[in-house]
């Protein structure tokens, strides 16, 4: 979300009804702690997966548990995330970009180092409690060139295009 104004304590932004319905802000409620990064900018170092902030879906904690210094998650997630989520893959969960353990049926796996569970709101989180799921935004373009979904007729990007330009 885009910050409209701010003053040292707070800040306001603008919510689309798509986002209030899609997502788990609308289980929160005056004062309640979030996670906040700023957007980071085209020159910076990349040093996590493309997060853009959007919400592909809402998963529940199923599991929490210790596993020597880390914390271990388990969370069931929508079959329109697992789609794009693979082991050693990334996801964003509430935001905060990790890296998948493990992949099964229903659900998907992350382990948080102490550093991000003190830092991140994920640290605090439950069994029973929803989070915002974010797929890695690679696997959707790669879903769309493979499987030929329709370009604008005024776009010259098609699979011809791209390998006769060395893409493919």
């Amino acid at each position: 979300m885009t910050v409209v104004s701010f003053d040292f304590r707070q800040f306001w932004a603008d919510v689309m009804p798509e986002t209030y319905h899609q997502t788990t802000l609308k289980n929160l409620s005056a004062g309640a702690r979030v996670n906040l990064e700023r957007a980071l900018r085209l020159r910076d170092r990349l040093g996590g997966h493309l997060v853009q902030g959007h919400v592909d879906g809402i998963g529940c904690i199923v599991k929490k548990e210790p596993l020597d210094i880390a914390i271990v998650y388990r969370i069931k997630a929508p079959a329109q995330v697992l789609k794009y989520t693979v082991a050693k893959g990334s996801i964003a969960i509430d935001g905060v970009s990790l890296t998948v353990v493990e992949v099964g049926g229903d659900f998907l796996t992350v382990s948080l180092i102490p550093h991000t569970a003190h830092l991140t709101m994920l640290g605090s989180k439950q069994p029973g409690d929803d989070v915002n799921l974010e797929s890695d935004i690679i696997g959707r373009y790669v879903e769309r060139l493979i499987t030929g979904s329709p370009q604008p007729e005024c776009s010259p990007l098609s699979m011809d295009f791209l390998s006769q330009h060395g893409f493919l």
